[in-house]
């Protein structure tokens, strides 16, 4: 029967090399296991897939194409095109998808494990390993990288059980924990003192199975040397949330990448100390500098020179007022006693929020000027700050975001797709929907170009071909972010 298969495949197709891998490929897929906690959210799981009549933005940034059926064959994406050109087999599970939109599924870059709450003094870095990775999925992102552990060990074996069909939840890149100095009071994290335990520490998480490190907010140069060096030797990258370093300072000593867009940005900090992290005057330093400024434009073309990529961080960052409490409404999420503090301090920070509000649409038109200059901009929610940023819910509100920010709705989808494909290396394999591509894909019901806040109507998430239903995943942990 597969030799059957393979034949007609080879037949229909004048290019029969990819389709051989394809289907070879796909027998490994389509033999993966899935323990019954996940069976219970997966609504498709079919060898042949037609998804017919959709409008489809395939993640390269071009114009959404109307009325298209994809056809998903063992995993992998077997053909795209004109629902009119496409003959669907009659042994397809076949889904209608008119008046639906499908996207490439997420790639999205600093999607922590844990929730951040504060306790005062403390902030708290709370590892959600059943709710986080289930809202991830659900809002359409198929692709994470956790951008700094608090729990390493247990984002790896996380990682592991989704791989094993054990467990719901997206395909992970496992950043290794903070590389830091002792100087927020955030206890989950384990402070260096050299620059050698910076690179030991690189050395140890690379044994244990983390793809990529991040560097924080008070380390100096030459931890930042150590931790370049140690990582790159393994063909792995490194990202900062800096302060203590500036941008041009961490751009000549070889990041790969830099978290938060330009909102920590301390190179227009006045008389900064070298190694010093300013941390009460970087915020004003921007709110200072015009939307338009040649410094900082300069500083962008030495990023883009030095091929540094960008993460917006856009949710975390939303002010209060004419805002929801919870950006992408996800109210449900949260366990009600951390709703109650999440939403008291909402309200007490309404209607006074007004240059916070202003540095928002700032950091929106950088965002939007790095683009247009060259730069590569990925996307991700990091879900700490003041708690209102709930994974699932805000990675579709990003898409919003980018939209309001100024790019087409096309350009924000290349944002959360293929820019972080390729920064991953990944591209190849995810971040656009064509041919021989593993099918990754969400599906809409609405259309975002018309209304962007249909990107919250997801129906679908497909990983690997196996479709999930969102709004189960989503229900599944009403109540308990916040709590696991």
């Amino acid at each position: 029967m597969k030799i059957n298969l393979l034949t007609s495949l080879v037949q229909t197709k004048k290019n029969s090399c990819w389709l051989i891998a394809l289907f070879l490929i796909g027998i490994q897929i389509n033999a993966q296991q899935f323990t019954s906690s996940v069976k219970q959210f997966i609504i498709v799981n079919s060898d042949t897939v037609a998804l017919t009549h959709a409008t489809v933005v395939d993640g390269t940034g071009s114009a959404s194409k109307m009325d298209q059926t994809i056809i998903i064959i063992k995993g992998r994406i077997a053909e795209v095109g004109s629902s009119t050109r496409i003959n669907v087999s009659k042994s397809a599970k076949v889904i209608d998808c008119t008046g639906k939109t499908i996207i490439p599924g997420m790639v999205m870059m600093h999607e922590h494990l844990f929730y951040g709450e504060s306790v005062g003094p403390y902030y708290l870095g709370l590892e959600m390993p059943v709710s986080f990775p289930r809202l991830y999925l659900a809002g359409g992102a198929t692709t994470i990288r956790t951008t700094g552990s608090t729990e390493p060990q247990t984002d790896l074996n996380l990682k592991k059980w989704i791989d094993a069909g054990r467990m719901a939840g997206p395909d992970i890149d496992v950043t290794g924990p903070y590389i830091e100095r002792e100087f927020l009071p955030i206890p989950e994290i384990q402070f260096i003192k050299t620059p050698e335990d910076a690179e030991k520490e690189v050395e140890y998480w690379i044994s244990k199975g983390s793809t990529s490190f991040k560097v924080y907010m008070d380390i100096t140069k030459d931890d930042l040397k150590a931790v370049v060096t140690t990582a790159h030797k393994s063909n792995l990258k490194v990202t900062g949330h800096l302060c203590s370093i500036t941008y041009r300072e961490a751009a000549t000593l070889g990041i790969d990448n830099l978290e938060h867009g330009f909102i920590p940005c301390s190179d227009f900090v006045q008389g900064k100390k070298e190694n010093v992290c300013a941390f009460g005057a970087v915020t004003p330093s921007l709110k200072n500098l015009d939307v338009n400024s040649e410094a900082m434009k300069d500083l962008m073309k030495f990023l883009i020179e030095k091929k540094v990529a960008l993460t917006s961080t856009l949710p975390v960052f939303e002010p209060y007022t004419g805002r929801e409490v919870i950006p992408g409404n996800g109210d449900a999420a949260l366990a009600p006693q951390v709703m109650e503090a999440v939403r008291k301090n909402y309200d007490a920070s309404v209607r006074i929020d007004s240059s916070d509000a202003a540095l928002f649409k700032k950091e929106m038109a950088w965002e939007k000027q790095f683009v247009e200059m060259g730069g590569r901009l990925m996307a991700g929610v990091d879900p700490t700050g003041a708690g209102r940023t709930i994974p699932g819910y805000a990675d579709r509100h990003v898409l919003e975001l980018l939209v309001e920010a100024g790019f087409t709705f096309a350009q924000a989808v290349k944002i959360c797709s293929l820019n972080a494909a390729e920064y991953l290396g990944r591209e190849k394999e995810i971040g656009t929907i064509s041919e021989g591509k593993r099918a990754d894909l969400v599906l809409i019901n609405g259309n975002p170009e018309k209304d962007i806040k249909t990107v919250r109507n997801t129906e679908i998430v497909f990983k690997n071909g196996v479709g999930y239903d969102s709004k189960k995943l989503f229900d599944s942990v009403n109540g308990k972010v916040g709590l696991y």
